[in-house]
């Protein structure tokens, strides 16, 4: 069975992910914007709200969890 550490450490690595697919979006926020085919701004700006609105309950999520057991070494 696997801990709570565990848990939280995969729940940080998915954070991770969505903090790099919103920067990514951003960036294709800002492509589409300054592009003169506007009908991707709006898909894209929807992507990006969904995705910060996942990381904002997501980091929610991870503040409410206790820490994972400390392993000492040695002494």
């Amino acid at each position: 069975m696997r801990g709570a550490g565990w848990i939280k450490g995969l729940r940080e690595a998915e954070a991770q992910q969505l903090r790099n697919e919103i920067g990514r979006l951003e960036r294709g926020l800002i492509e589409a914007a300054n592009s003169k085919a506007k009908w991707n701004l709006h898909e894209v700006a929807h992507a990006l709200r969904w995705q910060k609105a996942r990381l904002r309950r997501l980091e929610e999520c991870l503040e409410a969890m206790p820490e994972g057991k400390k392993v000492s070494l040695g002494s």
